[in-house]
């Protein structure tokens, strides 16, 4: 992966999402996931918008899910992660462990 190709927080917190989510990841639920697990309000535009730059970069991929009438006979488009954005997370995770090991919590000391 090049340099520039790793992503972002906000790509890493959707695609922690999107794992967490398993086969129930679509963008709704997604969103909804992350209001959860962060107390961040993002809207259904950001979400999308992001899944859509994963797809591009190759690491989510998407499925469209069957038609329902509930939804005016539009389907639900599925997303699930690609192994590289498994690496990816993987990387960033052993990354931030390196970084925090040996500072004391919570982090900042004297401001």
């Amino acid at each position: 992966m090049a340099k520039g190709d790793a992503p972002g927080e906000f790509e890493q917190i959707v695609l922690l999402a999107v794992l967490r989510l398993g086969e129930e990841a679509y963008g709704m639920r997604v969103r909804r996931e992350i209001h959860l697990r962060t107390g961040r309000d993002v809207t259904i535009g950001a979400v999308y918008t992001t899944l859509d730059r994963l797809e591009a970069k190759g690491m989510v991929a998407s499925s469209l899910g069957e038609a329902t009438e509930e939804r005016g006979g539009r389907a639900k488009k599925f997303f699930r992660l690609t192994g590289e954005a498994v690496d990816a997370l993987n990387r960033a995770r052993a990354e931030m462990n390196n970084m925090l090991e040996g500072l004391p919590f919570p982090l900042g000391g004297e401001r």
